[in-house]
Parts: C-alpha cells; structure tokens; sequence
C-alpha cells in the first residue's frame, strides 16, 4: 500500500511479516481476540513455504497497540485466476478488530491493496464484511462440540447409530498411531491423496502439510488408523486455544467396511483430551451435503458461517466449488484416474485453490 489511511481508531498499513517483532505482535493480538488458527502469521507462513503463494496482512494500529489484523494470501492459479483469500486453504479468517469500524477499514484497505496488485477478488471466510460486499450465511456450518472427561464418557456422548459405528471400528484388529515423523507424514498423504481423488478432487501438495507440520510443532499432530501395518484413515489435526481440529483426514476404500473413519475421530478426541485439549472443532462442511449430516449424526449443532467476497467491476467471483454443476464432469473423469497420474497433477491444480 501505497500511504497509509488514517482516522482517530488508528492507522492502517501493510503487515511486514518479515519482522519478527511485527510477527509477534500479530500473534499476540489474535490470541486476544480469540482468532482461529488460521488468523495467526504462523498459518500465513506455512502456506507460503508449502505452496509458493505469498503471505500478506493488513494492520490497524493506533501508535501504541495493534487493534485490529486482516490476514490474507495472495493466491495465483492459471485456472482460477488471482484473489486475496482470508485465509488461504483455510476454513476460517476475515478480519479481527474490537469494533465494526476497525474491520471496515482493514476490509476497505483490503480493496486498495487487491487494485494496486491488479488483483480482481477479495474472499473472506468469516468476519464482517461492508455492506456492499457479498455475503453468504447458507452455504457452509461449522461443527464444535465440548469433550467428555473420560474415554466412556467420550463413547458414550456419540449418539447411538454414529456410536454403534464407533464400537465395530473398536471390535476389529487395527492399529492407531501418532506423531509427525516421515512414517507419520507419508502413510497421511498415501490415504488423503486417495481419499480425495476418489471424491474427484486434485490433492494438495504434500509441501503444504510438512510446513504446518513443521512450523505448528506440537500444535499438530498425524492420527494414523492400519490395518496389518497399512495405513488405512489418517489425519492431520490442529491445536488451537484449548480445540483440537481434525483438519485434512480421509480413509481408503478399505476403511468403510472396517469403520476405520469413525475409530480415527473417536480414538482423535480421546488422544486430544490427554493432550489438553476440551473441544473438539469438526471444521466447516458445506450445508446440507455428506460430511455435514455425518457430523450433526455424531451429535454436533451446525452453525452458519459467514463468508464474504469482494470482486472488482465487471469482474465475476472466481468459482472453486467442486460441487457445482459444471464441475460434475470434470470430477467424474478425476475419479477414474490412476493414482498416480492424480499424485503427480493434482499438486500443480490444487496449489492455486487457496
């Protein structure tokens, strides 16, 4: 940005996140406002190591103290075009401030920031938004519920069908590990790359999970369900202010009959309980859809989110719903690919995703 905008509640500027002092601030700042994890620099960090798109921000300051913070990532796909995303291949963000004024201007900074880089997009995946940008409340929920005491107090506030499912997954021989070691990261990406090819999507980088591995530390963790030594479901969490956040997890073909999945986030909430953890945040699902009935069955409330979009003139709002119908057939082809083929593609369309 160019010059900074001024009024009595403070000045807004371009974030240095190359300042380790500026850094810190920010972080401080979110975890006094209660931000999610992807409001923190550390999650602006991991992504830009793990997929190459920049990590950026908007400060409010009054001189003193921070007051309010936009994160943002500037997300560049040759597919889906540029945007600024709050935040990028995140499920949460928008902008943190003590009062409606205060996200105004980061948002109407934000705006500045996307014209002068020639960016046509602005999305927002929570927070508020001015009045003239687009806003959706029906079309996603988030899932968060309190952790029981104890592991039976845990079984038994799963509702009967989803917890009838749980006990099956108990009765087989499997085994459960945890950790962050390359066997760890490399049976998680060997089943989520599965996981998402046969639900006809491209997979992340692998980059992108090793750097919030690696930059989170014991804020993250791989949850691994095998079977005879192969791994079977797997996911990859996120510890946050007392939450525990199953964050990328799948299962293969072989984990429906073995009920696999649902032994993974029974056996996650037991295992983030003795980590500390009191809540267990079952993320966003898109309303009305699979994984959002398979949550409110495992006895979690929906509740709406707010996401919001800004696009400049004449310009239409970048579309990466796999949902939509255009979609369909595209996802029906990516579905019959050989593994490999999708392993070696899906990085390089995924990336630009955000």
């Amino acid at each position: 940005m160019n010059a900074p905008v001024s009024l009595d509640i403070g000045t807004v500027r371009q974030a240095d996140l190359r300042d380790p002092d500026e850094v810190s601030a920010i972080e401080g700042f979110v975890q006094d406002q209660g931000g999610s994890p992807f409001h923190r620099p550390l999650w602006l960090s991991a992504v830009e190591k793990g997929t190459g798109n920049r990590a950026a921000g908007i400060v409010l300051d009054n001189g003193t103290a921070i007051q309010g913070w936009l994160p943002l990532t500037e997300v560049t796909s040759p597919i889906f075009g540029r945007a600024l995303v709050s935040s990028g291949f995140a499920v949460e963000g928008g902008p943190l401030a003590g009062n409606a004024m205060g996200a105004e201007m980061l948002c109407v900074a934000a705006e500045e920031l996307a014209t002068r880089s020639a960016i046509a997009s602005i999305e927002l995946r929570g927070g508020a938004a001015p009045t003239d940008w687009h806003t959706a409340t029906d079309t996603h929920c988030g899932f968060v519920k309190d952790l029981a005491e104890d592991d039976e107090a845990q079984l038994l506030s799963i509702p009967r069908k989803a917890r009838a499912e749980v006990r099956k997954g108990l009765k087989f021989d499997l085994t459960v590990s945890v950790g962050q070691a390359e066997s760890d990261r490399s049976a998680h990406y060997a089943v989520y790359a599965e996981s998402v090819r046969n639900l006809g999507t491209p997979v992340f980088p692998r980059s992108l999970f090793d750097s919030v591995l690696d930059t989170f530390g014991e804020d993250a963790d791989i949850l691994t369900v095998s079977e005879n030594g192969t791994p079977i479901s797997s996911v990859l969490s996120l510890y946050h202010s007392g939450s525990v956040m199953p964050y990328w997890g799948g299962g293969t073909w072989s984990a429906r009959k073995l009920r696999a999945n649902e032994r993974m986030y029974y056996e996650l909430m037991c295992h983030a309980r003795r980590k500390g953890a009191v809540r267990f945040d079952f993320g966003r699902s898109k309303t009305g859809s699979g994984p959002y009935s398979f949550k409110k069955n495992w006895g979690f409330e929906p509740e709406p989110l707010s996401y919001s979009s800004w696009n400049a003139a004449s310009v239409e709002a970048r579309n990466i719903d796999p949902t939509d119908a255009k979609y369909a057939a595209r996802i029906d082809i990516w579905k019959r690919l050989p593994l490999g083929i999708a392993n070696r593609i899906g990085p390089l369309i995924a990336r630009g995703l955000g």
